[in-house]
């Protein structure tokens, strides 16, 4: 059973940063592309960010290059994402998801983790 709890989230200004967390079961770490989303209320879940186990290659969604970094500690499980300039459209709960696959759709991924509510004031 693949496990993932996301951590870190909370209320910040806007420019303010924040970085969340996501452990996973060393199981699901050591096979899978993990990666970040968010869902704002009354829209689509979208791609943030991902990274690659073997190689550590990363993709960014356009509206956050230059501002949020994924990477990721193998020895501790873990997958962070460091938002910095953060801006109230950024307000969303962010989802930490696992995938067979190095993708970008909410379809690729197979197994999520509960969410962490991020809100960001004007």
């Amino acid at each position: 059973q693949v496990q993932l709890v996301e951590s870190g989230g909370g209320l910040v200004q806007a420019g303010g940063s924040l970085r969340l967390s996501c452990a996973a079961s060393e199981r699901t770490f050591s096979t899978y592309t993990m990666g970040w989303f968010r869902q704002a209320p009354g829209k689509e879940r979208e791609f943030v960010a991902s990274i690659t186990r073997i190689t550590g290659r990363t993709s960014y969604a356009d509206s956050v290059k230059g501002r949020f970094t994924i990477s990721r500690d193998s020895a501790k499980i873990t997958v962070y994402l460091q938002m910095n300039s953060l801006k109230p459209e950024d307000t969303a709960v962010y989802y930490c998801a696992v995938s067979a696959v190095r993708g970008s759709l909410v379809s690729e991924y197979d197994y999520w983790g509960q969410g962490t509510q991020v809100t960001v004031s004007s």
